[in-house]
């Protein structure tokens, strides 16, 4: 459904299914205590978890858990690649809705997108849970219309290129003292 902004921000908020774009694929998206719709529209596993997506790094903090060193060595990761195509994973604090993970509801991806409609209806609805558009095991849908015939369900935003790099997210997760990739995308995480 090809929306304005105001209707698009509306569906959000009632937990509706919306769609914007991310810099890398376009994201499906919903209030974090609705995220069974994602996995019900798109046939995806309960193995496979969601992404907190946010406008800002302080709107994250209060969902993951760690030690004052841990926070700093984050907080470092994010100030050099935030906003951008980056994903982490770490300890989830009990703020997180356990249907993000189902199977493994101690940890959450977190991620502040590089695009300015992203940001934009974020900082409107706070974190979202998210992943890309497609049906489970397909590509990531890439356009508006690709978006709109297989999920006429999905409020869209009217008038906005959805296409970005086509290349999601890289995929970090923190082990306790160091970084394990585990879906390399556009960011290649430099280790001073």
């Amino acid at each position: 459904m090809n929306v304005s902004l105001e209707v698009l921000l509306n569906a959000a908020k009632a937990g509706k299914l919306i769609s914007f774009p991310t810099g890398t694929v376009p994201a499906l998206a919903t209030i974090p205590e609705q995220a069974e719709l994602i996995y019900a529209a798109k046939q995806r596993s309960l193995d496979k978890p969601l992404i907190l997506m946010a406008a800002k790094t302080e709107d994250l903090w209060d969902y993951v858990q760690g030690s004052d060193i841990e926070y700093h060595i984050w907080q470092e990761v994010v100030n050099r690649y935030w906003p951008g195509a980056l994903t982490l994973v770490l300890p989830a604090s009990n703020k997180i809705s356990q249907v993000m993970n189902p199977t493994d509801p101690t940890t959450i991806g977190i991620r502040v997108p590089n695009h300015t409609v992203a940001q934009t209806i974020l900082a409107h609805t706070g974190p979202m849970a998210t992943t890309s558009v497609n049906l489970s095991g397909q590509p990531a849908l890439q356009t508006l219309a690709e978006i709109e015939m297989q999920f006429p369900e999905v409020f869209t935003l009217e008038s906005t290129e959805y296409k970005g790099l086509g290349i999601p997210s890289t995929v970090a997760k923190w082990m306790g003292n160091d970084w394990q990739i585990l879906r390399q995308g556009v960011i290649k995480i430099i280790r001073d």
